[in-house]
């Protein structure tokens, strides 16, 4: 295979690989140079005027990964050179290279692997008909026929491919579906990290490479998105060589490729790699003297920056107004006519896919909590809380927790707006979408650590369910206050993707040749701060933000996918909260004891880095298991309603409920019960008060409020614990809910009749009434008869004291004398006597 690399690859040819890329590196380091002052300039007023938008209202943490392994396992892989499948162990550093060792044992030796894979720029595949379509795009004049056999036979059934369409190409395979999908999803979370390679917190680099790339292809005619602008700068910079290299060789080695079919696909892509290695290598060495000499300047550049600051603002303003007078009614003519009518569409393309997943990020962490929620009820001890707060912290960092959401984005579909706009394909969107996704939900379970430390800390580990229940929703809320946020600027940065590049390229022809009579306004001093290319985007830009936010806005105004107002601006919802970010992470496996070593066959563990022999191996993305293991967390699924429960027979009662005098499990009907009396026995006589408050139109007393707020908080308490009840295995018919369900219908029969004796009473009490009114008034009759007319009547309390007395438990109006008894006139002699409340009460039942 040697040979026929260097064969066609002579040395004459090499050196003309070497010159084009040198002539296009000198090209992009021109635009560089510019780029890099007018970004210098943008980041120093920024840092001056201030200004960004709304505040986070979830904690992020720096570096998620630091000294933490990723994932481990078995593959089988192809190897080219003797055309065999081997064994090999993969493991997956933090980086998120791709290391391929001899065995488990030359891995935990420390040797060096035998391949290690950056999977910038790769494609996985789970077909060999998907891989033989991608080949037989990318080879030179090359076309297999259909049906064709590929050039390589896969060992099984569930073969997993790394394409790249300039570098060598990878192939594994497993013997199962279900290792194919985890396996799969780890190769997809590499190339998702991988392709994120540009440092979003330089903000000088990062925006003069970004355009000085958009630029240069610019300059060759190629507007729109770029599926290559992937990886580190000199990944970069070495698909922009073979972006126009790649076909001059195509077409000069392709018809002296010899041999059959499978034959010339397997030496094309050997010349392929072999080119594509010496561009990286010659762009990594050129881009790094690039910076150096960049960076260089940066110090006398910035401080006339800030000198001449104000200056060079008025400056540009003044050039920009000129530009604007002669691109604004072009652009505005152009707006309407072909972008204006395509906006909502876009939008709405946009915006479904990627509600959807963040919709189902936050459906994940909930179930995730949940299932801690579960485990600490059955009665679990802390070493496994220990374990599963671990694997909870990174949980973002999961693939196959993480595919559920990133597959809802993957419906993302442009097609009908592709061609117009220019967009080769939403893979562009899609990758973006997906690394937001991942980071929402790394900051929420950060978040959710902090706070959860924060209460511990003050309230102790007593209810430890209750506590997790209260931070969880405190981190729900932020979490759809700042998921709303970062969709409304990724749907804003989408549309000006897609749309600022389209019309660029339209207005380009009739409005670049007047721009260098624009560069006669800007002084020789501010000459390498502003410039005119960079002004005239700016006036498009600006010519269309309007609309977009528009468009943006109105989606919130209506509250479609969730999302929240601009007006809505939680500032100081939780003012105190930043705060603990500066705290250091919390290590719940060294606080509760848990974090032992992983057993035998369990794939996934990392080892701290820094740690010697000794060093406690943690499991931090419990990833890949044998086949035939359950993945941990496989069962964290919503809990369903009642009605979707069977019942259970007596049998299985009995024998969960446990033998008698035992312990009560809290799966059990007893454990249940012993849940709810406590908020019955609440229920009824609170229900009756407040009754017998409502109707007399008066305020609830002092002990009603108190056995009310007995009552919520207990309510709450079985409400929380019932609903964290875990899932019964597959065995069971019933669930704590339904057993719950015949409780609560029990207590309500029971509450029925006891409705019924309060009606009895009632009656009784205005029969008793009654009959000492009428016999007050045979007494008065018998005093008149007596000649006693002229006497005053003894005094009586009216029937509605009496009964609103004895409705309020004979309470005072004061808070004084509480316990005391009041006096009571009887209505028979005409004086007062004290009477105790519990005889009188006595008395009337």
């Amino acid at each position: 295979m040697g040979d026929v690399v260097s064969s066609h690859l002579d040395e004459s040819r090499q050196e003309m690989i070497t010159a084009r890329t040198r002539d296009v590196m000198k090209e992009f380091s021109d635009v560089f140079e510019q780029q890099y002052s007018v970004a210098l300039f943008n980041s120093v007023r920024f840092e001056i005027e201030g200004g960004g938008g709304t505040q986070s209202q979830l904690l992020h943490r720096k570096d998620a990964l630091a000294g933490r392994s990723i994932f481990s396992g078995s593959l089988f892989q192809y190897l080219e050179e003797n055309r065999k499948w081997r064994n090999r162990f993969v493991s997956v550093p933090n980086s998120y290279t791709i290391s391929l060792y001899e065995s488990k044992t030359a891995h935990e030796r420390g040797l060096q692997p035998k391949v290690t894979i950056n999977c910038a720029g790769y494609k996985a595949l789970t077909s060999m008909e998907e891989y033989t379509e991608l080949i037989n795009t990318s080879l030179p004049g090359i076309k297999a026929k259909a049906g064709s056999s590929p050039f390589i036979k896969c060992a099984s059934q569930f073969p997993l491919i790394l394409w790249h369409p300039y570098a060598r190409h990878h192939y594994f395979c497993v013997m199962t579906e279900k290792e194919q999908n985890k396996w799969h999803a780890v190769l997809q979370d590499c190339v998702r990290h991988r392709n994120n390679g540009l440092p979003e917190d330089c903000t000088v680099q990062t925006p003069a490479f970004t355009d000085a790339v958009r630029l240069h292809r610019q300059a060759k005619g190629h507007y729109g998105t770029w599926d290559m602008m992937c990886g580190t700068p000199p990944q970069i910079l070495a698909n922009l060589v073979m972006e126009t290299l790649q076909p001059e060789l195509r077409s000069a080695i392709g018809p002296r490729l010899k041999g059959k079919l499978q034959q010339r696909q397997r030496d094309w892509m050997l010349i392929s790699d072999a080119v594509y290695r010496q561009v990286l290598s010659q762009t990594t060495g050129q881009y790094d003297a690039l910076v150096e000499g960049c960076e260089a300047q940066r110090a006398p550049l910035d401080a006339r920056l800030r000198t001449d600051m104000d200056q060079i603002i008025t400056s540009k303003e003044h050039v920009s107004s000129k530009i604007r007078a002669l691109v604004l009614p072009k652009a505005e003519q152009l707006l309407q006519a072909s972008v204006q009518p395509y906006i909502s569409s876009i939008l709405e393309a946009l915006m479904e896919p990627t509600s959807r997943g963040f919709s189902e990020v936050r459906d994940v962490f909930f179930k995730e909590m949940v299932d801690i929620s579960k485990n600490s009820l059955n009665g679990a001890g802390k070493d496994k809380l220990g374990d599963h707060m671990e694997r909870l912290s990174m949980l973002a960092f999961h693939p196959v927790k993480m595919q559920s959401c990133y597959e809802k984005v993957e419906q993302l579909n442009l097609e009908g707006l592709q061609q117009r706009f220019d967009v080769a394909s939403p893979s562009v969107f899609i990758s973006r979408a997906q690394i937001l996704m991942r980071e929402q939900m790394d900051n929420a379970v950060y978040t959710f650590m902090q706070l959860l430390q924060q209460s511990l800390e003050t309230q102790g580990e007593d209810d430890m369910c209750k506590t997790m229940q209260r931070c969880q929703d405190r981190v729900l809320k932020k979490y759809d206050y700042d998921s709303s946020t970062v969709r409304k600027k990724f749907f804003r940065e989408s549309l000006l993707q897609i749309i600022i590049p389209y019309m660029l390229q339209q207005l380009s022809p009739s409005c670049s040749p007047e721009l260098p009579r624009f560069e006669e306004l800007i002084f020789e001093d501010f000459s390498r701060f502003l410039l005119v290319e960079n002004l005239f985007e700016e006036v498009v830009l600006q010519s269309v933000s309007k609309d977009i936010m528009m468009a943006v806005k109105d989606a919130a105004l209506q509250r479609r996918h969730n999302l929240y107002r601009d007006s809505m601006i939680l500032t100081n919802s939780d003012p105190n909260l930043h705060l603990l970010g500066e705290n250091p992470q919390v290590d719940w496996a060294a606080r509760f004891g848990g974090g032992g070593d992983e057993p035998e066959g369990s794939v996934g563990g990392g080892r701290v880095e820094g740690g010697g022999s000794g060093s406690r191996r943690r499991q931090v993305v419990s990833m890949i298991q044998l086949d035939g293991g359950p993945l941990p967390f496989e069962s964290c699924l919503e809990v369903p309603g009642v009605e979707l429960i069977p019942e259970e027979d007596d049998e299985m009662l009995e024998e969960e409920q446990g033998p008698p005098g035992g312990p009560k499990s809290p799966d059990s009907v007893d454990g249940i019960r012993d849940l709810i009396n406590p908020v019955v026995e609440l229920v009824l006589p609170v229900s009756r008060e407040s009754r017998s408050d409502a109707s007399n139109g008066t305020e609830p007393t002092t002990g009603t409020a108190a056995m009310q707020d007995g009552l919520q908080e207990h309510v709450t308490h079985v409400t929380t614990t019932v609903e964290d009840f875990p899932r019964k295995s597959l065995r069971d018919k019933t669930s704590p809910q339904t057993i719950l369900q015949k409780l609560v219908g029990s207590r309500k029969q029971e509450a029925d009749e006891l409705r019924q004796e309060e009606a009895a009473i009632e009656n009784a009490i205005e029969e008793i009434e009654t009959a000492v009114q009428e016999d007050e008034g045979k007494r008065t009759a018998e005093v008149s008869a007596a000649g006693l007319d002229d006497e005053p009547s003894p005094r009586q309390p009216p029937a509605s004291d009496f009964s609103s007395r004895h409705d309020r438990g004979f309470q005072s109006q004061s808070n004084e004398g509480l316990d005391e008894p009041q006096p009571i006139t009887n209505g028979l002699n005409g004086e007062d006597e004290v009477v105790d409340p519990v005889e009188v009460e006595v008395v009337l039942a």
